[in-house]
């Protein structure tokens, strides 16, 4: 059997309305975590890490440069 998906919360949870900034998955994604089945982990995972670059990239901007 292939390995499950890891979980990709760091154990910091910061919810900015509907998501997490700091592992980049909606708070349905959080709560439904659990339930899911591999592909749809995948999918999570997948989609988290593109929404936490957009983060980062989004306070690279805010941040004045030193």
């Amino acid at each position: 059997m292939a390995k499950d998906i890891d979980n990709p919360c760091v154990s910091l949870c910061q919810l900015n309305s509907e998501l997490c900034v700091s592992c980049g998955r909606s708070r349905d994604e959080i709560r439904k975590w659990r339930a899911m089945k591999r592909p749809e982990k995948m999918a999570t995972v997948q989609r988290a890490a593109v929404r936490l670059k957009a983060i980062v990239k989004k306070n690279a901007k805010r941040q004045p440069s030193e």
